[in-house]
Order: C-alpha cells, then structure tokens, then sequence
C-alpha cells in the first residue's frame, strides 16, 4: 500500500489535468437527504479522467522509450488521454480503434496528432492488432487500466477529493470497468481514512469486477452490453482485481435505466450532460441511499466522463423517467366500443400521460400501449396498477420489458382491416393534464377512434396522430367539432406515408 501512496502522491498529472472540482448537487441532495458531491472529472481537457493515468505512464518513461512512440487499443476515453499526453510530451502515439468506433472519438484523437488505425469490429480485435503493432514496430504499449503507474495517476482523484473535503465522507462511488480508477481511488482513501467506504459501481449487463469478486478470481464474461461503453469490459485487469479485493467495500450493479436517470440528475443539478458511465456511479450512490446506509452521511460520487454521442440522448431522455420510477408503461386492454377512451382516462385520474399508442385491430377489444407519469413513484404505480385491474381492465406491467420499450413501443400499428372511412388528422396538443379528455368530450361518441399515437418531447405542445371513422355525410359535422376544439391540425389522409403503411385500401 505504502509504494502506491508514494506513487499517488508523486504522480505526474497536472501537466495536462486540472484538479477537477467537487460540486455540490444541491437537489439530488434535497431527494436523498444527505449531502451528495459529484467529482467533476467530465470538465478535464479530453472530458475524462483518462488522461491523468495515461500522462503518468508516459511521463516516466526514458527519452529512449519515448523516442520509439507509443501504441494503445481504445474505442473512447483512454485513446483521447494517450493523445492528448503523447502530443504534449511529442511522442508518436499509434491508437488502434475498432471500425465501428463513433466518427466525434476518431476525430478527436486525430485532431491531438495521433496516428488512428481502424481495425476489425471489437475492442479485442483491435487489442490484438496494437500487439501486433508493438512487436513489429518497437512500441511501447500503454494498458487502459492494469498497471501501477496508470493506477496511481487515477488515485490522484482520490487523493483531491480527501483534501477538499475534510469533514467525514460516509462513501465514495466509483466507476468500474477494468477497475483502475477503483483501485486507485479505494488504495489512497483507505491508508488516509479506512472510515470512508469506497464503491463500484457497474452495469449489471458488464459487472466483471463483481463476478470477480463473488469468485474470487478473476473470471471473463462471455459477453459485455455496450450501452455504458467506457466501462464495458469482459475481464477485471490483474493488478485492479488484486487491490480492489483488499481495498474496495463493495460493488453495487445498477441497469441501462438508472443510468439513464443519473444522466438527467446530473444535468439537473449541473446543466452538464454525461456519458452513461459517467453517472454509473451518481446511479450507485442512489441505489446504496435506497437501501439505508448510516443517515445523513456524505456521498462522493464520481463524473468520470462526457464523451457522449448527440444521437444517445433521444434513447437516454427516453429512460430516464422509467429509470426513477416516474413513468409507467402499461398495456392495456380496454372494450372496442363507442366512450371505452374516455372511460378509462377518467379512471387514470389527473395524472399527466406521456405516451398513447393504439391501432384498430378487430371489434372485441382494444390493446392499448400507455405511458404514464407517477410523481408519486413505486407506490403510486401499484396503487394505479391495483385500481385498473378493479375497473375491470386487464393490465401488464411493460415497465422493466427491454422488447417493449426498445422495440415494441414503435411498432403499435399497422394496416387495419374494416375501416372504409378512416381519416388521419395530425393534432398539436397543450401539454397540460386534461387536454386529451378535453379532445375526447369534444369528439364525442359519434365518432369511432382506429388510430392514436403520442408521446411527449419534453415541448410545451404534444404531437399526436389521429385516426378516426369519418363518413363522407359526417365530414361537415366532424370538422365543426373540430373547430370548437381549437386545436391546430392538419389533415395527413393524403399522406403518402399512410397509404404505403397504415391504410388498407378502403375508401376514406
């Protein structure tokens, strides 16, 4: 423990790293009640902490070593500090990267002057191919976790944290992939304050450390998800496995939707947008609140990074309420008949709804798929659960189903058989409680709905698509009560998207 205390201290980082700061999250606080710090190590030049242990290695190396470059195998983090350190210290760094690694991560290495190498379709693909690089060429090739010299540049964060917070920190929640940063934050805090408990984290589809740890051993999973891709790793390094089983109190494993919701609380609170294993620990520090922990005590968690795709954040936004237990999805089966919608929104109650989607499917009953927001959280969501089920609605809990709210959300629809006067209208709804019962009294029960679907964007106004069963002797009468409405829409029947995909030929 001692020569790594010596190695943390002496570390060579700040030639490239700022001390990144430890900011407050005043509302996270608020929720949890206990005060919650986030170590922002997004705001470090490369948007990571990687390069703190990159730099560290680098720099000890001799002239002659220097002088021949450098090889690593990375699809992200890890690449950008190899390029950001070589650049500084004016080193040829040769950066293998797997062919479907995101263009923003190659660019960003290529910008620092690093030579990118593009090779096969998996990170170990591209490992194999930067030792063959480093055979061939002479290069020195740089670990992205198991080795001492990286270990201790990432134990600088642990050693920043214990001198700007010098009052009683109950723990601290770490990210884990190989677990370098892990290990090297659990070895400093534990020789300076044993008291303090130090935390992984990990996805529960990539929790290596963890099956490590229950093992004993170290173990290879046979396959690793990619969502939180900066710690998707299948195998703890050796170095890492070895001081994180003496020094770590834990590992706690947290799925793709508490993720998500850390990601929103982090920009809540900071208005910065992390990369999903950068709030994997912020997730782990909330499910440890969840569970008890000693009351009121200090937690520390982790930012480690913010490269993140643009495209990601539909997905995350999407999560991110189901992750906190704020949204519900149900399905639902309701009667096919005249006053079934609005029927079963009143016994939804005020409660806002964020997704609508149904298509016509045959006269006995409706299968409708439901969004549904519940400040009240777990327990207003069996409560409502509980009244459907007594209303007599048939109700399935689609919720923690990755096929429903990955794929089958989108899917609700299709051609409709039987429907000879099915007009489509696109709505502009107020994004308030209320507005769809308000669309519903107006409509009436005159008019028959085959087609609904809606989800709210986080806008002041919602998108909705409408079918509905409009007679040609009908129309005059439809569109007065579409003017009393005072909605804007627009009729789509002519859409050419319709006629390929939803309309079964009938006659409109």
């Amino acid at each position: 423990m001692t020569d790594y205390i010596r190695k943390i201290l002496t570390a060579r980082v700040y030639d490239v790293a700022i001390e990144s700061p430890l900011d407050p999250m005043p509302r996270m606080s608020a929720r949890l009640g206990r005060p919650v710090l986030l170590k922002r190590e997004d705001l470090q030049p490369v948007f990571s902490f990687k390069l703190r242990g990159a730099y560290n290695k680098m720099s000890g190396l001799s002239a002659e070593v220097l002088a021949r470059g450098v090889v690593c195998a990375s699809a992200g983090n890890h690449a950008q500090g190899v390029a950001l350190a070589a650049a500084r210290l004016g080193v040829r760094a040769v950066i293998v990267m797997p062919r479907t690694t995101p263009a923003i991560k190659v660019d960003a290495c290529r910008a620092r002057g690093a030579e990118v190498v593009l090779f096969g379709d998996t990170f170990d693909e591209a490992l194999g191919h930067a030792r063959e690089r480093e055979a061939a060429q002479a290069l020195t090739f740089l670990h992205p976790f198991d080795d001492p010299e990286v270990i201790a540049g990432q134990g600088t964060i642990g050693m920043e944290i214990l001198t700007q917070h010098s009052g009683p920190i109950e723990a601290i929640f770490v990210p884990v992939g190989g677990g370098g940063l892990a290990a090297g934050i659990a070895t400093f805090v534990k020789y300076l304050r044993p008291e303090t408990k130090v935390i992984g984290v990990e996805p529960d589809d990539a929790a290596c450390m963890a099956a490590a740890l229950a093992a004993n051993e170290r173990v290879t999973l046979p396959s690793v998800g990619l969502f939180a891709d900066g710690v998707a790793v299948r195998q703890a390094g050796e170095e890492t496995f070895r001081l994180c089983r003496e020094f770590l109190d834990e590992v706690i494993t947290v799925d793709t939707d508490a993720m998500c919701a850390a990601v929103k609380d982090i920009f809540d609170d900071t208005r910065a947008i992390s990369e999903p294993s950068g709030a994997l620990a912020l997730a782990g520090a909330k499910a440890y609140a969840a569970r008890g922990g000693d009351a009121g005590g200090t937690l520390v968690a982790i930012s480690s990074g913010a490269n993140l795709n643009f495209d990601r954040l539909r997905h995350i936004a999407e999560r991110a309420e189901i992750g906190e237990q704020r949204e519900v999805l149900l399905g639902v089966t309701i009667p096919e008949r005249p006053g079934a919608y609005r029927a079963f929104i009143r016994t939804l109650g005020p409660r806002a709804i964020t997704e609508f989607n149904y298509r016509y499917a045959g006269d006995a009953a409706a299968q409708i798929f439901v969004g549904i927001n519940l400040p009240g959280g777990l327990p207003e969501k069996r409560a409502l659960i509980e009244t459907l089920r007594e209303s007599g609605y048939r109700v399935l809990d689609m919720s923690d189903n990755e096929m429903a709210k990955v794929h089958i959300r989108y899917m609700v629809g299709g051609r409709a058989t039987g429907l000879a006067h099915e007009r489509l209208y696109r709505f502009q709804f107020p994004e308030r409680p209320g507005a769809l019962m308000k669309f519903l009294d107006g409509l009436g029960d005159d008019f028959d709905i085959s087609l609904f679907h809606y989800r709210n964007h986080g806008a002041d106004y919602g998108r909705v698509l409408c079918g509905i069963g409009v007679p040609p002797a009908e129309r005059v009468r439809f569109d007065a009560a579409m003017m009393t409405l005072d909605y804007p829409y627009i009729d789509e029947t002519d859409n050419p998207a319709y006629r390929m995909f939803l309309d079964d030929g009938g006659t409109a």
